[in-house]
C-alpha cells in the first residue's frame, strides 16, 4: 500500500501512526495491497476554503475525503480492485478542539478522523440513520482493534 502523509501545518503529528492506522484499516477491509492514499494535514484557512468549495458550508471542518477511483472494500475469496483511493484532508487544530471536548488526545482524534476519512473513501456514508449506525459501528470497531493491536506491539 502506498500511503503518503503531507503535513502542511505546524502541528506535531506522527505521520507513522497515521500511516499505520490507514494501513490497518485498509487491510481489514481487504483493500488492494497496491492501492494509493494521501493524507494531508492543513490549517484552518485551507480547510475552510475546501469546505466552502466542495460542501458549500462555512468554517473549517475536521476531515474531508476526496475519492479517486471509487474503490470499495474487498470480499473474501475475491480479488479487490487496484487503484487510487484518494485523499483524506484533516485539520489538526479543529481535531485538537474536538479531542478536548471528547476527553481524549489530539493524536487519538486524528486516528479516528483517519479511519472516518478512509471509510468515506470506500463508499461509506452517514446521511441516513441506518447508514450512520453501520458506519460509526465499523469505525469504532476498526479504531479500537487498531489501538489494541498497537498497544500489544509496544509492550
Amino acid at each position: 500500500m502506498s500511503i503518503e502523509v503531507l503535513n502542511e501545518t505546524d502541528a506535531g503529528v506522527d505521520p507513522g501512526e497515521l500511516m499505520a492506522c490507514a494501513r490497518y484499516v485498509m487491510a481489514q477491509l481487504h483493500v488492494h495491497p497496491r492501492a494509493e492514499l494521501c493524507i494531508k494535514l492543513v490549517d484552518e484557512a485551507t480547510m475552510e476554503s475546501l469546505h466552502r468549495q466542495w460542501m458549500d458550508l462555512p468554517g473549517p471542518t475536521d476531515v474531508m475525503s476526496f475519492p479517486m477511483d471509487e474503490l470499495r472494500p474487498g470480499r473474501d475469496g475475491q480479488e479487490p480492485a487496484e487503484g487510487i483511493l484518494g485523499d483524506i484532508v484533516m485539520c489538526p487544530s479543529v481535531a485538537a478542539r474536538q479531542a478536548v471536548e471528547a476527553g481524549h488526545t489530539t493524536a487519538e482524534e486524528l486516528l479516528l478522523l483517519t479511519t472516518h476519512g478512509l471509510l468515506h473513501l470506500l463508499g461509506f456514508d452517514h446521511a441516513e440513520p441506518e447508514d450512520e449506525a453501520a458506519m460509526f459501528g465499523l469505525q469504532r470497531r476498526l479504531l479500537l482493534t487498531f489501538l489494541a493491536a498497537r498497544g500489544e506491539s509496544r509492550t
